[in-house]
């Protein structure tokens, strides 16, 4: 669990199989993956609603919490580069992702395939093995 989570400070805005969306009083969303196999179906409803909180609230930074995170899937990995990496937040405006490390070797195998991927999206990230230092980054963020 996440320790802005166990502080209070983030607000639950929704909840399935694949994780949490959870939204940040500083203006950016975190996107906890929960750990364990999923449905194709559940990752795209999580997706989904992850993107339609980041249009609602006209934000365009995200914490990607992955440190309990299994692998992406080959479809799960075509369906987020065609559904998120090749959209910009708005015109001008590339969406700003901070990424938590999966413990697991092979989550981290994954997600390199994708950030390779993302070199030729609007998608800016960095990646962390620490939560404060991908706070700070976002929140330093205009």
């Amino acid at each position: 669990m996440s320790s802005f989570h166990a502080a209070g400070q983030v607000q639950l805005y929704f909840e399935n199989p694949v994780g949490r969306l959870l939204e940040h009083p500083s203006g950016y969303l975190v996107v906890q993956y929960g750990a364990g196999k999923r449905k194709f179906e559940d990752m795209q409803v999580y997706l989904t609603k992850a993107r339609e909180l980041l249009q609602r609230r006209g934000w365009y930074k995200v914490l990607g919490d992955q440190r309990n995170m299994t692998a992406f899937t080959q479809e799960e990995r075509s369906w987020i580069t065609e559904n998120w990496l090749n959209k910009a937040a708005s015109p001008g405006q590339p969406y700003y992702g901070a990424v938590l490390l999966s413990h697991d070797v092979f989550a981290r195998l994954s997600m390199n395939l994708v950030m390779n991927e993302a070199r030729e999206s609007g998608l800016v990230y960095r990646l962390f093995e620490d939560e404060a230092a991908a706070d700070a980054w976002l929140r330093q963020l205009s």
